[in-house]
């Protein structure tokens, strides 16, 4: 299976990648790690991705997501024919909703492809 790993630069998202990859690992998956966030910590993100995957002995590709992050997830998932888009995030409200980031919510209401979200 072919994984398409959004990667923001959070804690969250990194220690996200880090079940990704133990899965992948046991499963034969194929990752692509696709990383975003504010323009001037996009290169510090890309550094933590590649650092993370290094300490976990596990080779996947690495890509920077420039412009709007969902409407590039959601394009890589679909023109590189991806089987699934991962995303770690939602935070749970007072009230017991589910809230998503303006990313998360618009690769949920754009993508052709399957969606799994890490919490």
């Amino acid at each position: 299976m072919r994984l398409l790993v959004g990667v923001n630069g959070s804690e969250r998202a990194l220690a996200g990648l880090e079940e990704v990859v133990t899965r992948a690992r046991q499963a034969g998956d194929e990752l692509t790690v696709a990383v975003y966030s504010s323009d001037d910590a996009v290169a510090a993100t890309e550094e933590a991705v590649r650092d993370r995957l290094d300490s976990l002995g596990f080779e996947a590709t690495v890509e920077t997501v420039t412009g709007e992050p969902g409407s590039r997830l959601v394009e890589l998932a679909e023109t590189d024919d991806y089987d699934r888009i991962v995303l770690s995030g939602g935070q749970t409200s007072p009230l017991g909703k589910i809230q998503f980031d303006s990313v998360i919510e618009f690769v949920l209401l754009n993508a052709h492809t399957t969606v799994t979200l890490i919490r």
